[in-house]
């Protein structure tokens, strides 16, 4: 069964992800996503994560899939115009690739190249609905297209947005737009997702929560401090603070969130930010 039939047939899925290297050795990434394989649903390719400067997500994505893992090509509207956005994604249904993820992107400030300049022709929402219309048989300006690409398309949401209510309206309008499951920002407050989730109860997406692992009681006061929508409970980073194995305390507390937020959703994206070889060990504790 294919990652959206799943999807579809209101199975819980388990996605996570791998970066892109930051050169043209794919050897280590893709040995960590054999890792992966067949313990995950689909494996996201980041795009230009943390606008730092990286291999693209495209050939990755390809990489995956002939090696038998069915990749989500993530793609920014940060980087391309409109021209290259529907360019990349004819090139992504060409080359087989069936799951894509529409994010805007981070500002190049926060990245390696902070000097660069955004593009942000269109935002996510209107990539959605670009991505309609190219299924549909058109490019963006009505022009026929010979062949038309076929994704399973989903989008992010952040369930910790203060305010709640802009993001449940950006979140309707993505619906709208074609988006058929959503990914969220990192979740570490359960009552909070909670409360996100009985908001948009009406709304009959697939939400598959984001759990980010967690590396220190420092990452978790910077995520405070800068990430917004990402709050990380005061208890969570005592609990890293006075932990003598730090990496058994990540694993540790990604699995007590699964379990927490599991009857909430359809499922988990874990985010493991460079400590792949920790997710197996969570998946065996969470019983997944």
């Amino acid at each position: 069964m294919k990652f959206c039939e799943k999807i579809k047939s209101g199975k819980f899925i388990i996605t996570s992800e791998i970066a892109p290297p930051k050169g043209t050795d794919t050897a280590e990434i893709l040995a960590e996503a054999e890792l992966l394989k067949g313990r995950v649903d689909a494996i996201n390719v980041t795009d230009l994560q943390s606008s730092v400067m990286r291999a693209g997500s495209l050939p990755l994505a390809y990489l995956l899939k002939e090696r038998g893992i069915e990749p989500v090509f993530q793609i920014t509207c940060r980087d391309r115009n409109r021209l290259a956005l529907q360019s990349d994604l004819l090139s992504a249904s060409i080359l087989g690739i069936e799951n894509v993820l529409v994010l805007t992107g981070d500002y190049p400030a926060l990245g390696d190249h902070p000097e660069a300049k955004p593009v942000f022709d269109l935002d996510s929402a209107q990539l959605l609905e670009v991505i309609r219309g190219m299924q549909g048989g058109k490019d963006m300006k009505g022009n026929a297209l010979k062949g038309s690409p076929r994704f399973c398309v989903g989008a992010v949401v952040n369930p910790g947005a203060d305010p709640l209510e802009p993001e449940i309206i950006k979140m309707e309008r993505k619906i709208e737009a074609g988006a058929e499951f959503f990914q969220t920002q990192a979740v570490y407050d359960v009552e909070l997702f909670k409360k996100f989730i009985g908001s948009v109860k009406h709304l009959k997406v697939p939400v598959l929560a984001g759990i980010v692992l967690l590396k220190s009681a420092a990452m978790a006061r910077y995520m405070n401090k800068n990430i917004s929508g990402v709050y990380v409970p005061e208890g969570l980073i005592e609990e890293m603070e006075r932990a003598k194995d730090k990496e058994a305390s990540s694993v540790s507390i990604a699995v007590r969130l699964i379990k927490e937020i599991r009857p909430l959703c359809q499922g988990v994206h874990i985010m493991p930010i460079g400590w792949v070889k920790k997710v197996p060990l969570v998946l065996d504790a969470a019983g997944l």
